[in-house]
């Protein structure tokens, strides 16, 4: 690794951009495997009689737990860097998948995603995006962005995958080839994880702060945290219940699956794009455009009918969700110090697995009462206003806070 970094170094190119490509990765394994619940939702519930809001907990379980053990590891990540993060990371996710195999009680089927979330994901998500936003002192939103493009790409193929696989060896079978598929993948790649030079000489000097913003961390983190729980509960409804609600509609798992995969593509680009509006426009305004984006578009999905329109809106949510997803990164990283970065980004992202976790709970449960998901998209809906309203009294303060410093 370290031949690697100096080649790199030699020719004058940022190893930054490696870090890019290890993120990319890890976080679309990582990613790949929370939105696969929903197609492993129905074969599941099925064989075992569960309800989907029984099911669909497990989301929940693995959001919460992705929540608290990610504040945890934000801690570590700022005091001790992210160095072993992905291979500890990539080793757990790819056991708790195989054992996913073999579970037959509910019990085993959320303790398995409790340990996905605690020791998997939690690992690979904030605390790897925190180190690579800190190798790049200039467009730190595109490199964010494309890094982030990661997780949607994971989150477009292996739902996909994971669906093809349930059809033809069934859902035991498709946890088995996801787990040897992840260990092959993200085990050598864990090994080119290298520390942001930035993040470990703030870590050496605690006064070190180039970065200049009107509000402090706190402020910072509390304002993004409040507004994050329902900007993502806003998103989990349709990540978690479009392939249900598609399914349940008299649409193949496999057109499902794809709605889903173009969905998640568009993500791709609504990452990057993100990424990049914070750089141009400044990191909250893209935060605001996107989240008015996905508000506007998820309110559509159970009334739709045609084969084309499902795609087109599944495109256009995807792309607006995913920009959010990158505009609340770009926010953490240019509104916090560098050795605060870690602990920003998995706080914030605490916050955001308890509204994933909590849209991915609710879509089920509303559809346990009332039969169909009309009321749960409803919901994401309203969620999405209650964001924007919280961000739009975040811009104003933040006006106001510049004001009186400046005047």
């Amino acid at each position: 690794m370290r031949n690697i970094a100096s080649l790199f170094q030699d020719r004058g190119i940022n190893y930054g951009w490696v870090m890019v490509l290890v993120v990319f990765v890890l976080s679309g394994l990582a990613f790949g495997s929370m939105a696969s619940i929903s197609v492993f939702l129905k074969p599941v519930s099925l064989e075992f009689g569960w309800t989907r809001g029984q099911t669909s907990f497990a989301y929940t379980v693995a959001s919460f737990s992705s929540a608290a053990f990610g504040v945890m590891w934000g801690q570590v990540a700022d005091k001790f860097g992210t160095r072993w993060f992905g291979f500890v990371g990539a080793i757990c996710m790819s056991l708790t998948l195989f054992l996913l195999s073999g579970m037959d009680s509910v019990f085993q089927f959320y303790l398995l995603y409790f340990l996905f979330g605690a020791m998997g994901s939690a690992l690979l998500f904030s605390p790897l995006y925190a180190n690579v936003g800190f190798w790049f002192k200039e467009n730190p939103g595109l490199a964010l962005g494309l890094a982030a493009s990661g997780g949607a790409i994971g989150q477009a193929f292996i739902p996909h995958i994971s669906g093809l696989l349930i059809e033809s060896l069934g859902w035991k079978s498709a946890y088995m080839n996801l787990a040897f598929i992840y260990i092959t993948i993200a085990l050598p790649i864990s090994f080119l994880i290298k520390e942001s030079p930035w993040r470990i000489s703030a870590r050496s000097d605690d006064s070190q702060d180039d970065r200049y913003f009107v509000l402090s961390e706190k402020e910072v983190v509390s304002w993004i945290s409040l507004a994050v729980i329902f900007c993502c509960i806003c998103m989990a409804i349709p990540i978690m219940h479009l392939v249900p609600l598609l399914t349940d509609q008299g649409f193949s798992l496999e057109f499902a699956t794809s709605v889903l995969m173009v969905l998640m593509v568009s993500g791709a680009f609504g990452r990057i794009f993100g990424g990049i509006l914070g750089d141009r426009i400044g990191a909250l305004p893209g935060y605001i455009l996107m989240s008015l984006g996905q508000t506007i578009f998820v309110i559509w999905f159970p009334g739709l009918i045609s084969p084309m329109i499902i795609y087109l809106m599944a495109a256009l949510f995807g792309f607006t969700y995913s920009g959010v997803m990158s505009s609340i990164l770009v926010c953490t990283r240019m509104m916090v110090p560098a050795n605060y970065g870690a602990r920003a980004m998995s706080l914030t992202s605490f916050f955001g697995w308890i509204g994933m976790g909590l849209g991915g709970f609710l879509g089920g449960y509303f559809f346990d009462i009332y039969g169909n998901y009309n009321w749960a998209f409803t919901f994401a809906g309203l969620s999405g206003v209650i964001n924007l309203i919280i961000l739009s009294f975040f811009f104003l303060y933040i006006r106001r806070a510049e004001k009186l410093v400046f005047n």
